[in-house]
Parts: structure tokens; sequence; C-alpha cells
């Protein structure tokens, strides 16, 4: 009697998702005595199809239900390859839009499982489940936090966030490079601004802090939390200046004022290759300057126990040997809390110099990038004396990529193109293997591996 029941219930169910064409199709098959048929009414075809259908839907439920989580986890992700030939028919920045509503309005697939233990971190006094990041450039506006970092990252930095409002250089300005795995990019900071972001990251906040104290399971004030003042992750804020702004670091110390309390980490972008002047705050004095100033302005305002949250300067590929020794003895002189290393790079190796989008104005980014990325990010390291904690980006596309970033010298990494082009089911694959890296050469945690390349 209850297996009847069950199926009579499973049937209603599935008889209240069919389309009114196929449902009264169905109830005269389920209904009509067999023995008299209502010929005409429909066909035989028609009948064959819906019961096959009903077959598979019943069958395909009940596979499922025994499925354990993670696999179906698994599945899902895999599931997401079938879309990526899609978004590569659409325009580059159309498709990039496309992406974060998706992620925003969580139409993309959460990650249930947890990360291994091995690639578990503390930086900064921060827990990170994993070392694998979302950079900045993908989520401008803090559009899509909560699915972004629901889809695996150990952390997302959104950004670059100018002070004002301001639509950047005209389009089109985004080329793909598909054969290449590369992207070049001349955005120019089109941002919502300051505003904006924090009325989002603020709405976001009070929502998560909400949950948090409407939460009753009885554990909850036991367990060791991974994440930040994100929920389940680390969120970054990339601060930029506008383009017409004549006082950067005032831009700056505005971006400090207004965002700093939603972040658990704040990078000072004076790198991108798409607003002019920018990388001239790269030289040592002008660095100096800079850096003395958006640290006072964050350690004036009033923090609780967890104090400020930290502050990193994200530099370019496209810099000399002196350049790289001015920026590691401002870094060590100012007790910089970390550099990411680095970002868009305005060469064209030799790889990508046949693509016609190669001649296209704006930054590289993408598998050409790796090798010069990875050999700013280890003389770094060097120039530093491991004292800081650095991030690599660049052209990570594996988790062997993202395992010669953690030995050249980075504690944690970014993905970014790579990402655009293989989507979610990218994101577990590389930690799979980077745990994988890290065990075969016989390290205990993922910190075990940083810099091991260069002692």
């Amino acid at each position: 009697m209850a297996a009847w029941s069950s199926r009579k219930l499973l049937r209603d169910v599935f008889l209240k998702s069919l389309v009114p064409n196929q449902l009264s199709a169905v109830r005269c098959f389920s209904s009509a005595p067999q023995s008299a048929p209502k010929i005409g009414y429909y066909s035989k075809k028609g009948r064959l199809l819906t019961g096959a259908t009903i077959g598979l839907l019943i069958a395909g439920g009940a596979y499922v239900s025994t499925v354990d989580e993670a696999t179906f986890c698994g599945w899902l992700f895999s599931a997401t390859k079938l879309v990526n030939p899609f978004f590569a028919l659409l325009d580059p920045e159309f498709a990039h839009n496309l992406g974060v509503s998706a992620a925003a309005r969580g139409w993309v697939p959460r990650e249930k499982r947890p990360d291994v233990p091995i690639l578990g971190l503390e930086v900064w006094g921060r827990k990170f489940s994993n070392p694998v990041g979302l950079a900045a450039g993908f989520d401008k506006n803090a559009e899509a936090v909560d699915g972004l970092l629901a889809l695996g990252f150990g952390f997302v930095e959104v950004g670059s966030v100018t002070p004002v409002p301001q639509d950047g250089n005209p389009k089109p300005r985004i080329f793909r490079l598909r054969e290449e795995g590369a992207v070049i990019n001349r955005c120019g900071f089109n941002s919502e601004g300051i505003v904006a972001v924090a009325k989002r990251l603020g709405a976001q906040h009070g929502k998560r802090k909400l949950d948090e104290t409407s939460s009753t399971s009885p554990s909850s004030n036991n367990e060791v939390k991974q994440g930040g003042k994100a929920g389940p992750g680390i969120l970054g804020v990339n601060l930029g200046k506008n383009k017409t702004s004549e006082d950067a670091a005032a831009d700056y110390v505005q971006g400090v004022h207004t965002l700093s309390q939603y972040a658990d980490y704040l990078v000072i972008n004076v790198s991108s290759p798409n607003t002019p002047g920018l990388r001239m705050l790269q030289g040592r004095k002008q660095l100096k300057d800079l850096v003395k100033k958006v640290q006072a302005a964050r350690d004036e305002m009033q923090w609780g126990e967890e104090g400020p949250p930290p502050l990193l300067v994200k530099i370019a590929p496209d810099l000399s040997k002196e350049d790289l020794e001015d920026i590691a003895a401002v870094a060590l002189a100012l007790h910089l809390d970390g550099l990411i290393v680095s970002n868009t790079t305005i060469s064209r190796p030799d790889s990508v110099s046949k693509n016609p989008s190669a001649s296209e104005t704006g930054g590289l980014s993408g598998k050409p990038l790796f090798n010069l990325s990875t050999d700013i990010l280890k003389e770094m390291y060097i120039l530093t004396r491991g004292k800081i904690p650095l991030i690599g980006c660049g052209g990570i596309s594996s988790g062997e990529d993202a395992y010669k970033k953690i030995r050249a010298g980075a504690t944690l990494v970014q993905l970014y193109t790579a990402f655009a082009y293989g989507g979610p089911a990218l994101i577990p694959q590389i930690k799979a293997e980077l745990a994988a890296c890290v065990e075969r050469d016989g390290f205990k945690s993922i910190l075990d591996a940083v810099g091991a390349d260069c002692r």
C-alpha cells in the first residue's frame, strides 16, 4: 500500500509538471480502460513517447535519489561545460556580463564538497579553506560575491572600484585570443563607483549577519569557521582611481573610508595599463607616499578586535629589476601586508604575435602571461625574503600552474582568464590537481610548499 501511494504521488507530481497538451494525453492514457482505447484522441507514437518519458523520469529520479551529494555536485559542475560553447559565440563583454548575472542570481552550481585539509591555510589571521581565488576584474561591482564564493573559490576579489562612477574606455574593449588561451582588454576601470558598491556589500553583509543571528545550530559556537566578512570565503576589495582625477591618493583614501568595513583585505591597484599615468605610481617615491597616506586613512578608522583589513599593492609584470627592488624596499619599510603579482602585460610574447587581435591596445592576460608573471613573482619573493605574503596571478589554467606559482613564492593564487574560458568546472579541477601536487612532493600542507623553488 505504501509503495502504491509513493508511485501515485510521484505520478501526480510529474503530471503537474507537464504542459497542457501532454497532460491531457497522459490523463487519457492513465485513466482510459485498456480494453477500449479512444482511438484518434492520441496517437500510438504519442503514447509510447509519453510512457517512455515517464519511465525515464521515474528511473532517473530513483537513481539520483541514491546518489550521494558529492557525486551529484560533481555532475552539476561537469554539466556547466555544455554551456561553454554557447558563451564562445557571444560578444566577449556581453558574455562576461551574462556570467556575472548568472552568478548573482544563483544560476551556477554550489560547491557542497568540503575542501581537503591539505589546502587549508591561515593568512593575515584569516582562514582560507583553499588558496585558489578569483582575481579582480570579473565582478567589478560586487554583484555576485555570494554566488562566486559558492563555486568553491577560497576568496573573491571585487573591483577595481573607483570613487566616482565611470564608463571606462569605448567599446569594443575586450578581445579573445582563444587558441592561445588569452584575452586582451582595455576596459579602463569601468565602475559603478564606491557608493553603489558600498550599498551592495552593506546589504549582503547585513543579510549574512541576520542569517547568522537567526541560526539555531547548537554546534555553531564551537566550530572553527572558515572565511571572513563574506561568510564562507574571504572577500578582497580592489581600489582604483578615476581617469580624470588629479589626486590619486585622495581617490584611494576615499575608497578605504567607504569600503574597508566590508573587506577582509584591500588592494591598491597601481598597475592597470588602461588608465593613463597609473603605472607611474609604482615608482619608489610615488609608491611610498601613496601607501603611507592610504595606511594612515585605514588606521585612523575605528576597528574591533580583528583590527583593520590588510593592505596589499597590485603590481605590473612589465617592471625592470630596479623597479622590483624599489617596490620590495617600500613594501618592507612600510610593513605592507602583501603584494599581488601580477596584473596584465602590455608586452606581446611570440606565442600570440601571429594572432590578429594581438595588435589591439590593452593588457594581455591568460596562458601567455604565465612565465613572465611567475618570474616576477619569484624575484619578488627573493627580494622580500619571504616576509610578505604574495598572491600569484597571471596565466593559471591548471592545478600544476597554481602549484608552480606557490613554489615560486605565492601564498595564494588567483584565476581570471582561464575561468572565463573554462567556467565553473575548472575550479574543482584545479583544486584537486593542486592537492595532488602537494601530496606528490611530500608536503604536509600547502604552506610548506610556498617558496620551495627559492630555497
